[in-house]
């Protein structure tokens, strides 16, 4: 499916979710999308989950290889949801992030404020979580096999290349979690296969 069939799925305005497993190619497939909808004059927000984490205190406190650490305390949705979700939804000021990944540290970031037609373009793993999933009034899941996914990680991080690498285990066994207790594909509005994808 190309990016301008994905565009003309989309609502007029509203919050769209871009799922997948780590390596899957969310960001770079919503930023692609992102330009395509600019082009066509439509308003796009970008943001990430990844500009929500917990601190470190919270995310290791099951222990640093732990897959359900990596799962269930990864990120602080009360905040993305009170910070983007539900004030962007609500035609209110929003902020697009609340953490510091870097510095481990809660941050302040500018209100701001969209116009009406705006879309708010999301990229992030979990997304169709249960606490989540409700907010979307569109979503993809970018379907990629662990092989895959894991050896692009390999190729931008440095990181092992196998799925079944110790290494790897926190989080690729953390999100065979997610898929197990969400179905993202099933609760996703529009599945993409993206092995073949960037």
């Amino acid at each position: 499916m190309t990016l301008d069939e994905v565009a003309d799925l989309l609502p007029a305005r509203g919050l769209v979710a871009v799922d997948g497993v780590d390596g899957a190619g969310k960001t770079t497939f919503c930023d692609a999308l992102a330009v395509v909808l600019r082009a066509r004059g439509r308003e796009v927000v970008r943001a990430s989950v990844d500009d929500f984490h917990h601190p470190r205190a919270v995310r290791w406190q099951r222990g640093r290889t732990s897959p359900e650490g990596f799962f269930l305390d990864s990120y602080d949705y009360e905040r993305f949801v009170s910070h983007l979700l539900a004030p962007f939804a609500a035609g209110q000021p929003f902020r697009r992030a609340s953490h510091d990944l870097g510095t481990d540290e809660h941050v302040d970031v500018p209100a701001e404020v969209a116009p009406p037609s705006a879309l708010l373009l999301v990229d992030g793993i979990f997304l169709h979580r249960d606490e989540l999933v409700a907010h979307w009034d569109f979503s993809v899941f970018l379907h990629v096999e662990f092989a895959v996914s894991v050896a692009r990680m390999a190729a931008r991080d440095g990181s092992p290349p196998d799925p079944d690498d110790p290494r790897n285990h926190r989080y690729v066994e953390g999100q065979r979690l997610y898929l197990a207790a969400c179905d993202p594909a099933a609760r996703a509005s529009l599945v993409i296969d993206h092995g073949d994808g960037p």
